[in-house]
């Protein structure tokens, strides 16, 4: 099984996962045209995607996923939550399959669990992703870490999570107080501690990968994320790696 990030920040998130020829993206935040080129630089085509996943309908999570659906084929799972905000919007999605939050479901040679997080949408979800050896688990947009996301995370062979963040950055940057208070809520966004400190409560003895997500382009750097979650792995910094909003990440194997 492999992983990769076609990019993720405020402008934009997809996830690709891979086992076999089952290709699945979690979350479509870019334009079909963009999608296709950033496919391409992980060496596919938008036709070897066998299914979409949305976790939740913020547009840099799920505003692509109707027009790709509907112009290659694929299925697009996500809860009714979702589903009921993306049409309340008017992107339907006609091939659609819809996500029970507690309940494991199969596509091709992976299973995806998911699990629901505290954010600011409605019925969001992250998930974890077994090819029946392994395990990725996947955790951006959430307020704040909950015993089930803990549970549902331990012992993970690699991990993408959300550093949105450096908190003393965000209190004295630019964004509006109301937009702070968002962000900083129950409801936002992981800071860089806050992550640090959920790997620090997890079972990391199968770690292979650690790759921080979302970062803010304002209020986090690179640095910074690194130097945080390097601390609770006891590693050297540049072994953490950082999916940004114009590259992601390339492809990462987990054996």
């Amino acid at each position: 099984m492999r992983f990769a990030s076609l990019g993720s920040g405020s402008k934009g998130n997809a996830w690709l996962v891979e086992k076999g020829a089952t290709r699945v993206l979690i979350d479509c935040g870019f334009g079909v045209r963009e999608m296709a080129g950033r496919l391409a630089r992980l060496g596919l085509a938008p036709a070897d995607v066998s299914a979409i996943l949305i976790t939740h309908e913020h547009s840099d999570h799920g505003r692509g996923a109707a027009r790709f659906s509907a112009k290659h084929g694929c299925p697009v799972w996500l809860t009714p939550g979702c589903r009921a905000m993306l049409e309340a919007v008017g992107e339907a999605i006609e091939d659609c399959r819809e996500v029970d939050s507690q309940a494991v479901f199969a596509v091709g040679d992976l299973e995806f669990s998911p699990f629901p997080v505290p954010h600011d949408a409605r019925e969001p979800v992250q998930y974890t992703v077994s090819d029946g050896a392994r395990r990725w688990g996947l955790l951006t947009d959430a307020g704040h870490v909950t015993p089930h996301m803990v549970a549902m995370l331990d012992g993970c062979d690699a991990l993408a999570l959300e550093c949105n963040h450096d908190v003393d950055r965000l209190r004295r940057g630019s964004y509006p107080a109301a937009l702070k208070t968002r962000i900083l809520g129950r409801y936002g966004h992981l800071d860089n501690g806050a992550a640090a400190e959920l790997l620090g409560r997890l079972d990391r003895s199968r770690l292979q990968h650690v790759v921080a997500a979302h970062l803010s382009e304002e209020n986090n750097t690179a640095d910074l994320v690194r130097q945080a979650l390097a601390t609770v792995l006891s590693c050297s910094e540049d072994w953490v790696a950082v999916a940004d909003q114009a590259e992601g990440i390339s492809w990462r194997s987990i054996v």
